[in-house]
């Protein structure tokens, strides 16, 4: 397994994880519980523990539910029918963002060697 290229880490705790979308603990136990595909590990002491893939699956989650509107039922039929295209959709978001990250970083970095 390859640590993540942006924070370099392998995993994230639950509350890493309910930090990113700005949702709370309660709500990823609860997304766990109701979507098949949210498994993330436990450690020994019982913590979950999610992977990259797992952050993707809360990030697929999460725009069904939250940005989208669907209903719990309408997001695991969505999910069920069309889950690879969704997270394709997650993956190519999350390319866009950090691409505008690093054009972001680079316009800075040419404005401020140009003064």
């Amino acid at each position: 397994m390859e640590p993540n290229t942006t924070t370099g880490k392998y995993y994230y705790s639950i509350g890493e994880v309910a930090a990113m979308f700005g949702v709370s603990t309660s709500m990823i136990r609860y997304w766990e519980k109701e979507f098949d595909v949210l498994r993330p590990r436990k450690n020994k002491k019982g913590n979950r523990i999610f992977t990259d893939r797992d952050v993707r699956y809360v990030h697929v989650i999460y725009q069904l539910l939250k940005v989208k509107g669907y209903t719990l039922a309408g997001a695991k039929q969505a999910l069920s029918e069309r889950f690879s295209d969704y997270e394709e959709r997650v993956v190519l978001l999350e390319t866009l963002a950090k691409t505008r990250g690093f054009l972001l970083d680079l316009d800075k970095a040419l404005a401020a060697k140009s003064k």
